[in-house]
């Protein structure tokens, strides 16, 4: 009986042309390609009712050495990859070159090229915010990008050196929030507030995240951790974990504290005799409404991205039988933890939001 192979390259490397045998190592190479003509096609039925299409494609390179020049991918064999792909004349894909043990040409695609959808909507992304938030909307996307600099080119190369995650993402975030606070909102008490608010609310979520990754025996090791391992200097697992819940929760902050800081303002706006009582009564019935929201949209967020996993559960594989063993797995107890210390780290931060705005606004 044929065994199914599970991989994440859903096409397998097929020699082509023959050339010379290299005794020294040679580094693949990867280009990219544009599908020319798909020679033959077959479909496959698999056990359980699924099908699986196999091709064998003639390839033109589009890029470097390879560039307008024809080669074979031939996928038709007995190894079967549930993840296959089904190309079209004209569609773009990313190849890799090598050579195999007897001296011959191997190709084998890796992926789709997508770069072309991902700058359509992303510029569509853009054109929403300048449309709806216009003036607001620039700032909030320029407050974007300082974000994405400093994750990409302070927290992440300071993390793979080697420097302690935690604390690296605790001065991203010292650095990232008053950016966004102060550029998008103007140097004023609601800023003001704003930031003293999430500053406590953060250092409040750390120190749960700290205690109940510790409480829970978490390790912190995942699939794509374990590739970390030999290329960088990164060993603290737990670190990493902690903070990847600090940067995390650092956004669902800024959302509700800015949110319920403005509440604030509007009422003491409208009627400054209110006494801080009736005010903070008031703008607590607007956060608990805006709190339930976010914290369902957390709850939401990360189910959506685990749901594959979820279905996996769901049939009851082994060896996670039942469902004390499923809620006992550290996979799904990192993302339990995540979920619950961020929803956590938001119903603190209304009430101390709140608070700080009163004092700040009620004069």
């Amino acid at each position: 009986m044929k065994k199914y192979i599970f991989i994440l390259l859903f096409l397998l490397p097929f020699v082509a042309h023959a050339q010379p045998f290299v005794d020294d190592f040679f580094e693949p190479e990867i280009f990219k390609a544009k599908i020319v003509e798909v020679v033959h096609e077959e479909d496959k039925s698999l056990e359980g009712g699924l099908s699986i299409v196999q091709q064998n494609l003639l390839l033109e390179g589009i890029e470097g050495a390879w560039n307008n020049k024809e080669f074979n991918i031939n996928t038709i064999n007995d190894i079967e990859a549930i993840n296959s792909y089904q190309f079209e004349v004209g569609d773009k894909v990313i190849v890799s070159y090598d050579i195999d043990f007897d001296g011959n040409n191997s190709f084998y695609i890796i992926d789709s090229v997508r770069h072309g959808a991902l700058l359509y909507i992303f510029l569509l992304f853009i054109i929403a915010v300048l449309l709806v938030g216009r003036w607001k909307g620039l700032r909030s996307l320029l407050s974007l990008l300082f974000s994405f600099l400093i994750i990409f080119y302070f927290i992440i190369p300071n993390i793979f050196n080697g420097s302690n995650p935690v604390w690296i993402a605790l001065l991203g975030g010292l650095f990232i929030s008053p950016f966004i606070i102060y550029f998008t909102e103007g140097w004023n008490n609601k800023s003001h507030a704003s930031l003293i608010s999430i500053y406590i609310s953060l250092l409040i979520t750390g120190l749960l995240s700290w205690f109940f990754i510790k409480f829970s025996s978490l390790s912190g090791v995942s699939e794509e951790l374990m590739f970390l391992v030999g290329n960088s200097s990164v060993v603290d697992f737990k670190g990493l974990l902690l903070a990847g819940i600090i940067i995390g929760s650092l956004g669902v902050l800024d959302d509700l504290v800015i949110s319920q800081v403005s509440v604030v303002k509007e009422i003491i706006g409208l009627d400054n005799s209110l006494s801080k009582k009736e005010i903070y009564t008031k703008a607590k019935r607007v956060g608990v409404s805006h709190l339930g929201s976010m914290t369902n949209t957390l709850f939401l967020a990360y189910a959506g991205v685990s749901l594959p996993l979820l279905l996996l559960f769901y049939i009851q594989q082994p060896p996670l039988m039942t469902i004390g063993e499923v809620l006992n797995s550290e996979l799904i107890a990192t993302e339990i933890i995540r979920t619950l210390v961020g929803s956590i780290g938001l119903v603190l931060a209304m009430p101390i939001s709140t608070i700080l705005a009163i004092k700040f606004f009620k004069k």
